[in-house]
């Protein structure tokens, strides 16, 4: 029998307990281990250095990515905090422009002061980085699809660049996930998750995970992890584990009721643009096409009132869509990045990577596709009200 089907390879990469036969990995609640003595252990002898159920997990990510090894760690920050110390004073960043609000603050507000250079180019254009990568530049990091506009890098041709200028290829990807896209295959050197989204997938755990291509940086991503202590718990391990069993479940779904969402929402005169790579007018598209295997369930959108206030109003109608910060869990979610995700940005810099006042990003559940359309339908003609209202309202003023 072949496992080679994804859904076969991810239940039947998670082992069966050795010790007891559970089916379900063990949570191994402890800090410490028996050693037969000073040295001789079972391969475990400190959870900060290793844990049962946290190498589970990572050896689950590492089989799902492709990669030699993976590492989990207490969040996705904390999984790109370790990735950054790989670097030195005098190192490069070239990242994608359009980049998650924390990324930036961790680039910008910590390790730019210890020397490490951060640029940023719209990767959507290989050019772009063909022409800004220096000698200085040890990675390249990319986001795709990116948070919140939702643009598309083209992995492999991305890689080849970093390649011939001796720099390595990071791709942050959270928001396609394994199911969908695997970076390795496609080149990429190291490849970091949030796992509190799509992997976790119920909105209940924190998490990071990395994954990496060679045994030569999974030396190094584990002496960091190991050094610096910012591990995953052994219950959240579980809680991750569990999430993965369901993924490509769950995925497929979401990216269903995304695609027809999405189409529906193309269809809106209060909308601006609708950003979803699963649409053809997608500047993205094809890309996408090429590297993914379904276009995943974050869609965002502006309005014509590309105001503050106008999206306040919109996020604040929507009732099945929770206003939240976070995604890719079973419950849809709505946000408004310029307040929420992307605050942290200055105004100039968010607008010009396309996180315009007005920019709603959703991430579409698991409930039943028609019941979010009325959702959006409802809040859309709330909006509509309202506006009118205080139109009426002004008019009779001037009279």
């Amino acid at each position: 029998m072949t496992t080679q089907n994804t859904n076969t390879r991810i239940i039947h990469s998670i082992p069966v307990d050795e010790l007891t036969g559970a089916i379900s990995v063990p949570i191994y609640q402890t800090s410490t281990y028996v050693q037969e003595s000073p040295g001789v252990n079972k391969g475990f002898d400190y959870s900060r250095s290793n844990n049962p159920t946290r190498q589970a997990l990572e050896n689950l990510i590492a089989v799902l990515e492709h990669g030699s090894a993976g590492f989990a760690f207490a969040s996705g920050l904390a999984a790109i905090d370790a990735v950054i110390k790989l670097l030195k004073s005098g190192d490069e960043i070239l990242a994608v422009d359009d980049i998650y609000g924390g990324s930036f603050r961790i680039f910008t507000h910590i390790y730019e002061k210890f020397g490490i250079q951060v640029r940023y180019v719209d990767t959507t254009q290989v050019k772009n980085v063909a022409d800004n990568i220096t000698s200085k530049t040890k990675f390249i990091w990319i986001e795709t699809p990116t948070n919140p506009t939702l643009k598309i890098s083209d992995i492999e041709a991305i890689a080849q660049v970093a390649k011939t200028n001796n720099a390595l290829l990071a791709v942050d990807n959270t928001f396609a996930s394994p199911a969908l896209q695997q970076p390795i295959l496609l080149g990429a050197d190291i490849v970091i998750h949030s796992a509190t989204k799509y992997l976790g997938g119920h909105s209940d755990l924190i998490a990071g995970l990395v994954v990496t291509k060679t045994p030569e940086l999974a030396e190094q991503i584990k002496f960091i992890q190991n050094s610096s202590g910012s591990i995953l718990g052994p219950f959240d391990s579980w809680l991750v584990i569990r999430g993965i069993e369901t993924l490509n479940l769950r995925v497929e779904k979401h990216a269903a009721n995304a695609q027809k969402i999405a189409a529906y929402l193309n269809s809106k005169k209060e909308i601006e643009t609708v950003y979803y790579p699963g649409l053809s007018s997608h500047p993205n598209h094809d890309v996408a096409k090429k590297q993914q295997s379904a276009f995943g369930s974050v869609i965002s959108f502006s309005l014509k009132n590309d105001t503050i206030r106008a999206a306040e109003n919109f996020v604040n109608t929507t009732r099945l869509f929770k206003l939240a910060e976070s995604l890719g869990g079973i419950k849809s979610l709505i946000c408004h990045p310029a307040q929420m995700t992307h605050k942290s940005i200055p105004e100039e810099i968010r607008r010009g990577a396309g996180v315009s006042d007005s920019l709603i990003r959703l991430s579409v559940g698991l409930e039943d596709v028609e019941d979010l359309m009325e959702d959006l339908e409802q809040a859309f003609q709330r909006i509509n009200a309202n506006t009118l209202q205080v139109n009426y309202a002004q008019r009779e003023t001037v009279c």
